[in-house]
């Protein structure tokens, strides 16, 4: 896709509302055309920044007068169906669809957040990625691929996935379900989201609202007594949650969650300082998969070092001389073996569980990512930047 408009700012001072309804409209389809997962609205004082995420990289689009600021988020706030004359609290919402986004997008969400400065605005957009539906067209590698498989065929167990927001999680989760349907016909599915993010046929979906009675320890407590085979809770939050999770791992149902954690042996020890048993931890958890978005090399510009023979970003108009295009998985995944379970039941702390993968020649997220950068599909310090390595000589 052509993207090569993306950093021109084309806009002037809108005279009326209806120039501002055209402004954020407009903004809202480039957005779309540019392929950004997210778009900023980011008040300065003196200007209105307009950022669009692409690549997982925020990179400012648009800077517009300081005194359309109210009446963009205003009209943002009319599309979200938000609260108009509240501008003291936070606020959350969705924009319905237009005809002109097509099929590409599934979702629009807004949040909407008072500052010094006034409301901040950002809407995230969720794609159709029909190319990003079935588990073996995530980029997982083959060991990691088989260790999954052989998780889903599981009739009991948690698994449970980290990483940041947007590393990919909720896509990852949605294969998994729908290799599950496809693979296991007949098992009962339930999935409970805040929000649902992304529909899979076949499988009972269950929104929870934030703020409402429908909490997730409510949800999971009702749910658990309906049968289910196969349970997907969107996060989990808190030690309620946790505890009713692990449960459900343990009296035959297998249960998939986020979790938000830096590496699978501190999401191990976040359930324990949640207040879940030692015992129940090693006795209920399957597998921790730990997974990031790389950025991957734009195919049109990179240039092959020949010392190395590795490649490096360089930049050109398609890829907003950025030097990348598009985003590639790695991950990591700690399945519990003896060791492993002894440790958790010895109270063992980060160091200790570290150690103990590091012995057994654990495939660290790191080393994952190095097969991309020997293919030439990102970059050695794109790699150490997104594991959060720091270079020996910066």
């Amino acid at each position: 896709m052509d993207i090569s408009n993306c950093n021109k700012s084309s806009y002037g001072k809108p005279e009326n509302a209806n120039d501002i309804v055209s402004l954020v409209d407009d903004l809202l389809t480039k957005a779309v055309e540019c392929g950004a997962s997210d778009v900023h609205f980011e008040p300065t004082g003196a200007e209105l920044a307009v950022k669009f995420r692409l690549d997982g990289v925020l990179s400012t689009i648009e800077k517009l007068p300081g005194t359309i600021s109210d009446n963009m988020i205003a009209r943002l706030k009319v599309l979200g169906g938000l609260l108009t004359y509240r501008n003291d609290i936070p606020q959350e919402g969705r924009i319905e669809i237009s005809k002109s986004q097509g099929d590409r997008i599934m979702d629009q969400r807004l949040a909407v957040f008072p500052t010094i400065h006034g409301q901040r605005a950002v809407v995230r957009l969720f794609y159709n990625n029909a190319e990003l539906m079935e588990l073996d067209q995530l980029g997982f590698s083959k060991p990691l691929y088989t260790g999954l498989k052989n998780i889903a065929a599981r009739n009991q167990g948690v698994l449970l996935l980290t990483g940041p927001a947007g590393s990919g999680k909720s896509t990852t989760l949605a294969a998994l379900l729908r290799h599950i349907l496809k693979f296991y016909a007949g098992k009962s599915v339930v999935a409970l989201e805040d929000p649902v993010e992304i529909r899979i046929d076949g499988a009972t979906q269950v929104q929870i609202t934030p703020h409402g009675q429908m909490t997730f320890p409510t949800a999971l407590r009702s749910l658990l007594r309906q049968d289910p085979q196969v349970l997907m809770i969107g996060e989990i939050r808190d030690a309620e949650t946790a505890k009713i999770a692990i449960e459900a791992g343990l009296t035959g149902h297998l249960l998939m969650s986020t979790m938000h954690s830096g590496s699978p042996a501190g999401a191990l020890l976040r359930l324990l300082e949640m207040g879940i048993e030692p015992y129940q931890v090693t006795s209920s958890v399957s597998a921790v998969l730990n997974q990031r978005l790389v950025r991957k090399l734009c195919y049109k510009c990179k240039q092959k070092v020949e010392e190395t023979g590795s490649f490096k970003a360089t930049g050109c108009d398609d890829c907003l001389n950025t030097g990348y295009k598009g985003r590639f998985l790695i991950a990591e995944m700690v399945q519990l073996d003896s060791q492993l379970r002894k440790a958790v039941l010895a109270k063992a702390d980060l160091d200790e569980l570290e150690s103990i993968l590091k012995d057994r020649g654990h495939t660290t997220m790191l080393t994952d990512g190095q097969r991309l950068v020997n293919e030439g599909i990102t970059t050695e310090d794109e790699l150490n930047q997104v594991c959060g390595i720091v270079p020996d000589n910066p």
